[in-house]
């Protein structure tokens, strides 16, 4: 592949990537894919192109040819190439309005619904978000439950970190209400890590949004800051697939600034900010 890219790579020898054609960009694009297996076609060429611009000038390597063969010969930097792609940002109870209305409101009437829940949290990066759901059912006295809560990612090094409940930054639990700190956290120097307890409802997984099957009959899917990366394409294509993946009165609960594309052509009506409740499509 490199033998491929390598004559247009070395043709730009300082880290401007945002001059880059349309078929230079395409073979930047391919090198990604054969190196870390994402396809930046399906995130938004413009906002990709600032990121790996900013990613080259922090390394100081003189071209992509340079970059593309360090991080060939240096896994650790290859991993953190891939993290810093996969745009891993996530913090537990982050929006904290948003999870006090799925606490007050949407859980509540799902458990009414129905005794043990299918809950995903696609995207879910750090664990952060997973963990949070897995509170705020211990919270509603339904944590023993026997709940199935997924959680998936496409970065396995995230995943990991996830796994072993951290270690978490303060930043990380700024908005954790203080008696889930006392009960399910342990402090060591600083940081935080969550205890086997809670680890234990959770089942981590790496999947692919993009390539990877979904699995089905979901009561909430929670898939928040991670589709407004996509190109609109990709974004239809993804509602589409959670649609199918809620089963009828299910939940899809969204980022606080994401809208649906075409949300009239899918079975999802809108029951307050960031939810979105599946209907039958009849």
């Amino acid at each position: 592949m490199m033998s491929a890219v390598r004559p247009i790579l070395t043709s730009i020898p300082s880290p401007e990537l945002s001059t880059l054609s349309p078929e230079q960009y395409e073979l930047v694009r391919r090198k990604v894919l054969a190196l870390v297996n994402i396809d930046l076609a399906h995130y938004k060429s413009r906002q990709m192109q600032r990121r790996l611009n900013a990613l080259l000038t922090r390394s100081g390597k003189a071209s992509w040819e340079e970059y593309f063969l360090h991080l060939e010969r240096n896994p650790e930097a290859l991993r953190s190439f891939k993290a810093y792609l996969t745009i891993n940002v996530s913090r537990f109870f982050r929006d904290r309005p948003k999870w006090d209305h799925l606490a007050g409101q949407v859980l509540p009437e799902l458990l009414q619904e129905r005794r043990r829940l299918r809950i995903w949290s696609a995207g879910c990066s750090n664990g952060a978000e997973a963990y949070t759901l897995a509170m705020i059912l211990h919270d509603l006295g339904a944590i023993d439950t026997g709940h199935y809560i997924l959680a998936t990612d496409i970065d396995t090094d995230v995943l990991e970190k996830a796994k072993q409940g951290g270690p978490y930054t303060r930043e990380d639990v700024q908005e954790v209400p203080t008696h889930h700190l006392a009960t399910h956290f342990d402090v060591e120097d600083e940081f935080y890590r969550v205890r086997p307890d809670l680890r234990a409802r959770v089942r981590f997984r790496h999947h692919d949004l993009l390539n990877d099957p979904f699995e089905k009959s979901f009561d909430l899917i929670v898939c928040r800051n991670v589709v407004i990366y996509f190109t609109d394409e990709a974004k239809k294509t993804l509602y589409r697939r959670f649609a199918d993946s809620l089963r009828e009165g299910g939940i899809l609960f969204v980022g606080g600034t994401e809208t649906i594309p075409f949300l009239h052509r899918l079975p999802l009506r809108p029951t307050a900010i960031s939810f979105y409740r599946k209907t039958d499509p009849r």
